[in-house]
């Protein structure tokens, strides 16, 4: 289609909606005259009179509304499209909802969220904190943040973190009464501080790999905490063996608070995904919000 003809078109469809040449052309900025001979232009083209005249006003023809029933949504489709171009130029804004858990929330998102939310003051966020693989779309989220491997299907997928390790650690006194184990099924003769997982209601299996084997192994102990900080506290009390991220003791290793045991069985995987519906394109927040979580590997 010729620039000229789309033109011709807009100016038909502006003379039928205001119900003549002269409002149309007050409302346009153009005069009557050149809106005329743009309508005879078209009609010339198009073999036919889209437009009958009287002193009064003007009606389309037969083929002239067949042309607008053609016309008027496929200009109006283009309207919307060039309005979500413009959306996305436009500072980002609106509600961001995101389902994760307690660790990435605070590791990688809070920091990220902290920046942009001050930056660009129209974004609001709300974080869901849940151990559990909440159905994201069923309970209206726009994304969920959970590790690589418990990613839900028919999902786009983006890294947001580096690889992560376990760490199984002792208080030096605990491990010096009762010994160190050298194997995971070791773990049977110890007490374990154990975590109870929200969704699923049941314990944490600890899960080791080394040199490609892998081992989920149930631990048995006095204490059972669905809370992270407290199964710390309790280790670094004596109470026992406890497994978690590596990056949550870090300090305490540092400080020799706590002793790490089976670490050659702690093997690196893969860190947090940010994962939303492949279907809809996301919010310019959102977008916004990938783009700046975005882990480069």
């Amino acid at each position: 289609m010729r620039r000229e003809d789309l033109a011709d078109l807009s100016l038909f469809l502006a003379v039928v909606d205001e119900g003549g040449f002269t409002r149309a052309a007050k409302k346009l900025g153009l005069s009557q005259s050149a809106l005329s001979h743009s309508l005879r232009r078209l009609e010339k083209r198009l073999g036919v009179s889209l437009l009958t005249r009287t002193t009064r006003s003007v009606a389309p023809t037969e083929p002239g509304q067949r042309l607008i029933e053609t016309l008027r949504p496929a200009l109006e489709d283009v309207a919307r499209k060039l309005a979500s171009l413009s959306d996305v130029r436009e500072e980002p804004a609106g509600l961001v909802r995101i389902t994760t858990s307690q660790h990435a929330a605070h590791t990688l998102l809070w920091p990220v969220i902290d920046r942009l939310t001050a930056q660009f003051p129209g974004i609001r966020v709300e974080l869901h904190i849940d151990a559990g693989l909440t159905d994201i779309v069923a309970e209206r989220f726009d994304a969920g943040v959970r590790l690589g491997e418990r990613l839900e299907k028919d999902m786009v997928a983006i890294p947001i973190g580096p690889k992560l390790r376990m760490a199984a650690v002792g208080a030096p006194a605990y491990l010096a009464k009762r010994g160190t184990p050298k194997k995971p099924h070791d773990l049977a003769r110890h007490a374990c501080i154990n975590l109870r997982l929200t969704s699923a209601r049941g314990l944490y299996a600890w899960e080791f790999e080394k040199a490609g084997r892998e081992l989920r192994v149930k631990v048995d102990g006095q204490l059972v905490f669905n809370d992270m900080d407290l199964i710390v506290a309790a280790a670094i009390a004596g109470h026992g063996i406890a497994f978690m991220l590596e990056d949550r003791v870090a300090r305490y290793l540092a400080d020799r608070s706590l002793v790490r045991v089976l670490e050659d069985w702690c093997e690196p995987f893969d860190g947090y995904y940010l994962y939303y519906p492949r279907r809809g394109q996301p919010s310019p927040a959102l977008t916004l919000l990938v783009n700046t979580l975005r882990y480069e590997k």
